[in-house]
């Protein structure tokens, strides 16, 4: 591996174990972390400990997910597969299905202005917004509703569904989103028409000078129109305007990669998620 490219994981490392510390307790097995979120808010994984120098056993995963299923979590598991090659058979061999997501980073060289890329107009979601509230909900609806119809084909779900997938009014978590927008932590971004309201949505997480982003989903209706590119290339641009020097990602398939190839995005790795055979896919 050449020493550019070593950086860059040394950095992506760093990054993935800096996010789940912000607000997760962090219990040690082995060369192993599991992150366990304080309060409400979707689980975190376990992955590699940052300074472990032995790859991960069969029997410390096992241990891991046992503790998982003690706390009611994910037997969820995230790793980059240059950096802990290991692991991937480990994960097989203890019944886990591994999904292998293209790892992407962004060339700033070659992002493209949003506008080209859809005719739907992006914004970025402001606290001070008064209608901050629904466009988080909005967002979360998105998410719901295009990650249940994966890939990037069209399909039937669109304004309705997503209107019948607003969550409940959390105050809490509402906060916290806007405290992360306002310090620079994360950055929230909607794709709407005046006719149809928000049609795809997609966030980025910051930490220091890396930033990735992620949750990038359209409704199932509203795509093959360049709105997820456009989202993304969105968040990028205002990642790099607030001094972010590496923007990168992962990609759910083959298929959406090619998605984000349009936005200046180029493969580096590859990045794996493990579950139970029964939740992946």
């Amino acid at each position: 591996m050449d020493v550019a490219r070593a950086e860059t994981f040394g950095r992506l490392e760093r990054f993935y174990d800096a996010v789940p510390r912000d607000g997760a307790r962090v219990e040690e097995y082995g060369p192993l972390v599991l992150f366990v979120r304080d309060g409400a808010g979707w689980p975190f994984y376990a992955r590699p400990r940052l300074d472990a120098t032995e790859p991960p056993t069969l029997a410390d995963v096992n241990a891991v997910r046992a503790r998982q299923r003690e706390l009611g979590l994910p037997e969820a598991f995230e790793w980059v597969h240059e950096v802990s090659p290991d692991l991937l058979a480990v994960a097989r061999s203890a019944g886990l299905s591994v999904l292998e997501a293209p790892l992407m980073v962004l060339d700033p060289a070659h992002l493209p202005d949003p506008a080209t890329l859809s005719d739907v107009p992006v914004r970025v979601l402001d606290p001070a917004d008064p209608g901050f509230p629904a466009d988080v909900a909005a967002h979360r609806a998105i998410a719901t509703v295009g990650f249940s119809s994966g890939g990037t084909a069209r399909g039937e779900a669109g304004p309705a569904e997503r209107d019948a997938a607003i969550p409940p009014l959390d105050v809490a978590a509402l906060e916290e989103e806007a405290t992360r927008i306002a310090d620079g932590r994360r950055v929230s971004a909607l794709a709407e028409t005046p006719e149809q309201g928000p049609l795809a949505s997609g966030a980025a997480m910051r930490v220091g000078d890396v930033a990735e982003i992620a949750g990038v989903a359209t409704l199932p209706a509203a795509r093959r129109r360049g709105l997820g590119a456009a989202v993304t290339a969105t968040l990028a641009r205002e990642l790099r305007a607030a001094g972010t020097d590496l923007v990168f990602l992962s990609a759910g398939s083959e298929d959406i990669a090619r998605v984000y190839l349009r936005v200046g995005f180029r493969r580096v790795g590859t990045a794996c998620i493990a579950e139970p055979a029964a939740l992946v896919g």
